[in-house]
């Protein structure tokens, strides 16, 4: 399901409204990024280990890929915000080696082969409103074991990287620059030196950067870059503008010349949008061109039939009266109006003076209803053969349903090395030519993501390809007429998640342009499903995959839908489904919803589901039907071809049904006491404009709410979180010792009020005293932004929902019981679970098995740093192993093999004389059934063996 939307800046009343936050400069970035190192190896939780829980199949979006030339089943694959992994396998497996890096967030990539250099450009090149910024420039000569930060600090977005193939301390970097904010770290850079200096040999403009750079094949010299003029803003995206171009260089990059000019034959002016660049040879190159410039009108009109909406714009109240019912009603009807509205009515309320012919034509109108109506020319493709002095378009039509209207997202082309005829261009599908960009063919096919971003063409072997998309890799042999899944990395790029109340309980996650999925917690990650045929996780919802709400009474009742407030009500168990987004009346102005439109089922009665639009709705009978329960909530919205001047989180107490809390994106938080009978603006005193990413109703405290404000829509990476004890009068920050990194999520713990846990576009954070300092989590969790926080009440377990690392999950049990006695004490050894006796244990059913080897885990707190040695002692006090550890100040998880040594048998065989321990297969005892003990400096735990 494919549903993307954007207007071309040529037919919007576009306001150039500079940001009212001010971008965070790179001094403040690297100070960030220094303290979140420093803090996460002194943290009280650095031991809590995170596992990824998948899901793998579905991927993510890749921006880049390099394969090594001399042996083509090794290569890397950079992915958006999922990192760069490393397979030698052909794809059947990958490592991943940023993870020791402070950002998953890759642009580009570059490898020497013959060093073994790896070059990462930070930054995703794309400019989506989930294209995340980077930190500069990385370099890794140990295949990623460990990464140098090279400079760039403030580019932000990268959009190629070149290395000379004959000196591998020379590099080009193409600087794409800030997303939200003009800024001078852009253009071209280059180093002679491996990265400890850099100069900018290209500067275009403040609002300008660099999103390609190619070389010419065996001639370095010779490079190609292309300019992009891009200005978005949370409430519009302008792609195009004059210093959109293509340069040259013939040293290397040491100097540019424009080379699309009007006398070239490429456009130029202002509706000139993003320039993909392919170079066949010194002279023969290909441009990949998003043209923002309307097309001409056509000279003859279609016939149509029926009503159209424009003409009830300017249709006089007489005409609309005298209209044909069976007419109107064919209108209103092909137009989804809602079933009170048909031609009988309608013309009274037209009679009556309550509505207005052009009101019929408003209420279709929307944040993204002139998508169709305004065409751009959209995608095309040039050719030059005399090294980019003239062009010429390489087809006569129109390329259509390649880019629709975001061209921006896509832009990428590439030429075969061994046919200079044959090119590939990326959007929406993945198509191919084979003279020259004449004609094309679409080589996507049924197992292809059809979001396309980033290809490479076998240069010796003719058909190989493999292609990234939104959806992951693809490997072809025959030139795309079928393709291989390589999907095997877990790097879904989630915006929510949630989970229900089944044994075992099921994880659900809205995705980036992959759907909605849910699997089980513990489904297992390998390939076993293979085998039967069934992946452990399963597809619900298509398109931008959005928040989750399942109905405690029967987890078989979800609620989800995808962008732009499309929900729908969905019965898993008959695979019914029911579309329930609210509707404006007719008169009024059409809601606006959120990319991310916020659902929110209430605790007190699961029949009540809240919708946000600019108004907060809210149902009674689970979506069937919706009254707005507010006025508009936001500031009024802007001009602009994105929705804005919308609800983007919504809290109902626990304590009390209709004491609600809503919060806009453009940074106003509301509260209401009695259902949506008034509304308290409780937004005095915070920053203005920025997004509310959460706010959160207290579980602990009526009077208590949580907020997070996210900056990023400013390029402001300033950490935003606070705390009110009255309902929101008065705000006091929490974000206390929080290094710089958008907040994307606040939690309270349920058991305990002191916990909160926190996501940022960095990492997460606990805080065991509401927020007056942090401890960063770490450990098996890299440095990728965390979008969702969820809790399971009865398993005790914190899941994490990223977005480029799919879903993480740790057991917080022992951190709940944090408090000022545990703290005080010198060391605390929290419990541990039964754990059931088993004949498997150190035994396998063939020889050819490993033996399974149990483990139990050993939680306890330190107040110090030392070297300790863990007794496992019998009830009656002998001892029966012995484990030295290094202990770290803060929370310790030992693994126990739950072995015991031959003279720990031996006292335990002598205590007890109706019990034999037999050794295993393994060459190991095992403790028998029974109670024991924990003992580390006196302190002790009992545990028991069942």
């Amino acid at each position: 399901m494919k549903f993307k939307f954007l207007f071309t800046s040529a037919f919007l009343f576009f306001l150039n409204v500079q940001a009212q936050q001010p971008a965070t400069n790179s001094n403040t970035i690297k100070e960030a990024l220094a303290k979140k190192k420093l803090m996460a190896e002194a943290s009280l939780v650095k031991n809590v280990a995170f596992k990824n829980i998948g899901p793998t199949v579905m991927s993510g979006r890749v921006v880049d890929i390099d394969v090594n030339p001399n042996n083509t089943s090794e290569f890397y694959v950079g992915y958006a915000s999922g990192g760069l992994w490393h397979t030698t396998n052909n794809g059947s497996s990958f490592t991943p080696i940023l993870d020791s890096a402070q950002t998953q967030n890759v642009g580009d990539i570059a490898v020497d082969w013959k060093s073994r250099t790896i070059w990462v450009g930070s930054g995703e090149n794309n400019s989506s409103r989930s294209s995340y910024a980077g930190i500069g420039v990385l370099k890794s000569t140990n295949n990623g074991e460990t990464w140098e930060h090279v400079g760039l600090p403030d580019s932000h977005h990268i959009g190629r990287i070149l290395i000379n193939p004959n000196n591998v301390n020379e590099v080009v970097v193409g600087v794409t620059g800030h997303l939200y904010s003009p800024n001078k770290e852009r253009g071209i850079y280059k180093t002679k030196d491996g990265g400890k200096t850099w100069q900018q040999t290209l500067f275009v403009d403040e609002n300008s950067g660099i999103i390609d750079v190619q070389q010419s094949p065996n001639n370095f010299n010779t490079l190609y870059a292309s300019s992009w003029t891009r200005d978005r803003k949370a409430w519009n995206f302008d792609g195009s503008g004059n210093n959109s171009a293509i340069f040259k260089s013939t040293d290397a990059g040491e100097t540019w010349q424009r080379m699309s000019t009007k006398e070239s034959g490429f456009p130029t002016g202002n509706g000139v949008g993003r320039i993909g660049l392919a170079v066949s040879s010194d002279n023969v190159l290909y441009a990949f061109h998003d043209s923002q410039f309307r097309r001409k009108e056509e000279g003859k009109k279609e016939e149509t039939r029926g009503l159209k909406k424009e003409e009830f714009k300017t249709m006089s109240t007489e005409t609309f009266l005298a209209l044909d019912d069976k007419k109107l009603n064919g209108f209103l009807k092909m137009n989804g109006f809602q079933e009170k509205y048909r031609a009988e009515n309608v013309k009274q309320m037209v009679r009556s003076g309550n509505v207005k012919p052009i009101d019929l034509a408003n209420y279709l109108e929307d944040a993204n209803s002139m998508l169709f109506d305004t065409p751009v020319i959209g995608a095309e493709v040039y050719k030059s053969i005399d090294g980019g002095k003239t062009w010429k378009k390489t087809h006569d039509d129109y390329l259509d349903d390649v880019y629709y209207s975001y061209g921006y997202y896509f832009g990428e082309i590439r030429v075969d090395p061994q046919d200079e005829n044959g090119i590939y261009i990326m959007g929406v599908p993945l198509l191919k030519s084979k003279d020259g960009g004449k004609t094309f063919t679409s080589i996507s096919r049924e197992n292809v993501h059809a979001d396309h971003q980033a290809l490479w063409v076998n240069p010796k072997v003719a058909g190989h390809l493999i292609n990234g998309n939104d959806g992951g890799l693809n490997m072809s042999y025959d030139d795309g007429e079928t393709w291989e899944k390589l999907n095997v990395n877990s790097v879904g790029q989630f915006y929510a998640i949630n989970v229900d109340n089944q044994k075992p309980y099921r994880v659900y996650g809205g995705l980036q342009d992959n759907g909605v999925w849910v699997g089980a917690h513990n489904a297992p990650q390998d390939r076993a499903w293979h085998q039967n045929g069934q992946y452990p996780w399963e597809s619900i919802m298509g398109g931008d995959g959005m928040q989750i709400e399942i109905d405690n009474r029967n987890a078989n009742i979800v609620y989800t839908g995808y962008q732009f407030g499309n929900y729908y009500r969905i019965n898993r168990e008959t695979g019914e489904q029911k579309y329930i987004q609210p509707k404006h009346e007719l008169g009024e102005s059409p809601y606006r919803f959120n990319w991310q439109t916020p659902i929110h089922l209430s605790r007190h009665n699961q029949d009540i589901l809240y919708l946000g639009g600019n108004k907060l709705m809210r149902s009674l009978d689970k979506g069937d039907s919706w009254k707005a329960i507010s006025n508009d909530l936001t500031n009024g919205g802007k001009k602009g071809n994105v929705a804005y001047g919308t609800l983007t989180s919504i809290s109902e107490s626990p304590f009390e049904f209709g004491l609600i809390y809503v919060g806009s994106d453009d940074g106003l938080v509301h509260v209401t006491k009695n259902g949506g009978g008034n509304w308290i603006n409780i937004s005095a005193g915070l920053p203005k404009d920025l997004w509310v990413s959460r706010v959160v109703a207290s579980k602990h405290k009526k009077e208590r709410v949580y907020l997070t404000l996210n900056g990023y829509r400013w390029d402001d990476f300033t950490s935003y979180v606070y705390k009110s004890d009255d309902y929101g009068q008065t705000w006091s920050s929490i974000a206390s010792n929080i290094p710089a990194s958008p907040v994307n999520v606040i939690r309270e713990d349920y058991k305990n009020e002191n916990i909160l846990y926190l996501g940022t576009d960095n990492g997460a954070y606990v805080s065991f005293n509401k927020g007056e300092n942090w401890e960063a989590f770490s450990k098996n969790l890299p440095a990728v932004a965390v979008h969702d926080i969820v809790l399971h009440e009865e398993s005790n377990d914190l899941l994490l929902g990223t977005h480029g690392r799919s879903i993480y999950k740790t057991n917080v049990e022992p951190l709940q019981d944090m408090n000022a006695s545990v703290k005080n004490q010198s060391l605390t050894i929290f419990n541990i679970n039964k754990t059931k006796s088993s004949r498997r244990w150190g035994n396998s059913w063939s020889k050819w098995m490993q033996p399974y080897e149990p483990s139990i885990t050993l939680t306890f707190y330190s107040n110090e740093e030392s070297k300790k040695t863990i007794e496992i002692r019998s009830d009656k006090n002998s001892v029966l192993q012995t484990i030295d550890v290094d202990v770290n100040k803060g929370f310790n998880y030992v693994e126990y093999d739950i072995t015991l040594t031959e003279k720990g048998r031996k006292k335990l065989l002598k205590e007890n004389t109706a019990i034999d321990i037999v050794k295993a297969k393994n060459e190991k005892y095992y403790l028998p059934k029974g109670n024991y003990i924990i003992s580390i400096d006196g302190v002790t735990k009992g545990f028991e063996i069942e």
